[in-house]
């Protein structure tokens, strides 16, 4: 978001909406929630708690979309539908212009399980929240430093349904293969110890506006 031509900052504990628009169109199909945790020139942090209200894509008839089948998954009907973030909560860390978020997952207990890497469009900040575009292709960090590729199969498939044309899909690899560079160096965020990092208590659990498709205002990156 601007203020006064400068970009101004969240600060912590203020809620805003993590947004992911389909691939290859214009809607959003994702939206999230989040609580800011640290936003600043550096890094963008953000918790997703347990139990919020999110906006999810699903078949037109109501199907999860990770129980159709590959080959069908991303050419059949899809609408949206409001769910709640089950499980323990995730800690999503983006730093400005880089084409991936780092998200942090635990056990019950607190008990670290690993580092997401999600590869997606640079974050465009707005006055609400931040949106982007999912490029399937992640990559899972254990406790040990050790990392495997995840989604090839759906990152293949949404090449050959033309969600993802021969530009992107390289622009793509070379995002994963920056990210790869990062982690076996062991640069940020993986050295920063944010697996002991917890969340204030007194944040409220952000509530899923009415508007959450609306258009952004005041965009810039």
């Amino acid at each position: 978001m601007e203020a006064g031509g400068a970009t101004a900052f969240w600060a912590p504990g203020s809620q805003i909406l993590w947004r992911y628009r389909e691939n290859a169109g214009d809607r959003f199909h994702i939206v999230r929630p989040v609580t800011v945790v640290r936003d600043d020139a550096e890094l963008l942090a953000v918790w997703l708690a347990p139990g919020t209200e999110c906006v999810k894509p699903v078949l037109a008839d109501g199907t999860p979309v990770h129980l159709e089948p590959l080959e069908t998954r991303y050419t059949k009907p899809r609408t949206v539908q409001r769910d709640r973030w089950f499980g323990t909560g995730v800690l999503k860390l983006a730093r400005p212009g880089e084409a991936w978020s780092v998200w942090l997952f635990w056990e019950p207990g607190w008990q670290f399980k690993n580092w997401y890497v999600n590869l997606e469009e640079p974050l465009a900040r707005w006055t609400g929240g931040v949106d982007s575009e999912d490029h399937f292709l992640d990559i899972s960090v254990h406790p040990d430093r050790s990392w495997h590729w995840r989604d090839e199969d759906e990152f293949a498939q949404a090449q050959r349904d033309g969600l993802v044309d021969a530009r992107l899909a390289e622009r793509v690899r070379a995002a994963g293969r920056d990210a790869v560079e990062v982690i076996r160096a062991w640069g940020p965020p993986f050295p920063d110890g944010w697996q002991h990092w917890r969340p204030d208590p007194s944040w409220s659990v952000p509530v899923l506006p009415d508007d959450w498709d609306r258009t952004p205002a005041h965009l810039s990156s």
